[in-house]
């Protein structure tokens, strides 16, 4: 991935804190006008979202405990990459983890960084279809309740708040697009094709 060039300069960086998630660094940043500035950086590995979509048009989400904001959140399945993990080996990954399913299509929907006012937290966003079962082996300390979604009720979700994640947010609302021919998967040309979802008369139409 390629920015723009800046000439915001980086003189000096220091770790504060290594956790099991995410590593902080304090770090002294010369700006554009020749001031210097303490900013705080959060170094995270990257994750991966899926929309594992059904034949029948409903979404398999997870209700799990969020400890950062004090309640539970109803999500997409989602898992921090490993070590050198390929973003799409993590997504089949954790898709067996979190719901049990493995896809026929792993479709990609998007990437973008999550906070990039202080994290460099990397998230690639994918649309998983032809699902079947593959149980594989959750994450010891996680509890997960998996919820049937209608893909078409994502919108009055959203909107009512019962949906308040910004990665289900974006990948409900791609997923929908796509599979709507509203647009193209990321990259375009060459990739796999998802399927339209049935008219269920949901909240989206």
């Amino acid at each position: 991935m390629k920015y723009e060039v800046s000439d915001h300069q980086v003189l000096s960086s220091e770790q504060v804190f290594d956790g099991r998630v995410v590593k902080v660094f304090l770090e002294d940043v010369r700006l554009p006008d020749g001031r210097t500035v303490k900013w705080e950086s959060v170094r995270h590995p990257g994750a991966v979202g899926m929309v594992p979509l059904q034949d029948d048009g409903c979404v398999l989400m997870v209700k799990q405990y969020r400890h950062a904001v004090r309640g539970v959140l109803l999500e997409i399945p989602a898992g921090k990459l490993d070590p050198g993990e390929d973003p799409v080996d993590c997504a089949r990954r954790e898709l067996a983890e979190e719901v049990g399913m493995k896809a026929e299509a792993t479709v990609p929907l998007a990437e973008f960084f999550n906070s990039p006012g202080y994290s460099d937290e990397r998230f690639f966003l994918y649309l998983c279809t032809g699902l079947s079962a593959a149980p594989g082996i959750p994450e010891p300390d996680e509890f997960l309740e998996i919820v049937e979604v209608p893909l078409e009720d994502g919108f009055a979700m959203i909107a009512d708040g019962r949906i308040r994640d910004a990665k289900s947010i974006i990948g409900l609302t791609l997923a929908r697009a796509l599979t709507r021919g509203e647009n193209g998967p990321l990259g375009g040309a060459g990739q796999e094709k998802a399927p339209q979802v049935p008219d269920t008369g949901g909240a989206f139409a």
